[in-house]
């Protein structure tokens, strides 16, 4: 990090203070291996990637191609077993695990395939759940404005058992975005959906992350849902090419 931002960020809000000319998410040789019985698993191989301010980035290929692996690691929910992954210049996989945690939860926003709302809450409150988790709860009025953008400010009061799936993703995708994040991860956001809720749900989605500016990375088997993304590439053996 910059020095000049040492001198005027105070340890409160030093998360914020970033070179806004880093891209918002850089992969450099990336490598997973997974150990089955014995015999290890290369999922990812030197994997290298960057992923710009404002855009949306699809990744697709084959089921266990490490698509869903290279978003748990650019998470950090998940390390490489070599290579590095940068955030807003911040290496990740460096982190202990309770500043990673933090990390996540002020700058990523993670979008399912199984939406993973707690069914005890309303969709209004799993809405507010990662304000409550980071210490920074978002206004009323401003999760009114996010439900209505989206086409369910009149849901929040019902729990996710009363709501359709195309309901529960885009209440998924609300408390994603509404602690402002840097960068969204949607994991198959579609692929629980039928065909009519999975097109409602990818515009919702591509419509709502341009309007913020954050960037999207979309992990995806829908070339519907790969074609609203400004970019594509593929992962094949542990690969990435581009498409």
């Amino acid at each position: 990090m910059a020095d000049d931002c040492d001198d005027v960020c105070h340890d409160d809000n030093r998360d914020d203070c970033r070179d806004e000319r880093q891209p918002v998410l850089r992969a450099r040789g990336v490598t997973r291996t997974y150990h089955d019985g014995n015999q290890d698993i290369r999922v990812l191989d030197s994997v290298d990637l960057e992923v710009s301010a404002g855009e949306k980035l699809a990744i697709t290929g084959e089921s266990g191609s490490g698509k869903s692996t290279f978003l748990h690691l650019a998470a950090g929910m998940d390390l490489p077993d070599a290579g590095t992954m940068e955030l807003l210049g911040e290496h990740v996989n460096r982190l202990a695990e309770p500043e990673r945690t933090r990390f996540r939860a002020r700058h990523i926003g993670l979008v399912f395939q199984d939406y993973n709302l707690i069914e005890s809450l309303s969709a209004g409150e799993n809405i507010e759940l990662v304000g409550w988790l980071t210490g920074r709860p978002a206004s009323v009025d401003d999760i009114r404005r996010l439900a209505a953008e989206l086409g369910i400010d009149e849901l929040l009061g019902r729990r996710p058992d009363q709501l359709s799936g195309g309901q529960q993703q885009r209440v998924a995708i609300a408390r994603a975005l509404i602690h402002q994040p840097s960068l969204v991860l949607a994991d198959e956001p579609t692929g629980s959906l039928d065909q009519a809720s999975a097109e409602q749900v990818m515009q919702v989605l591509s419509q709502s992350v341009d309007a913020r500016g954050c960037a999207l990375v979309l992990v995806t088997h829908s070339e519907t849902a790969a074609a609203r993304c400004d970019r594509r590439v593929r992962l094949r053996a542990g690969k990435l090419e581009a498409t």
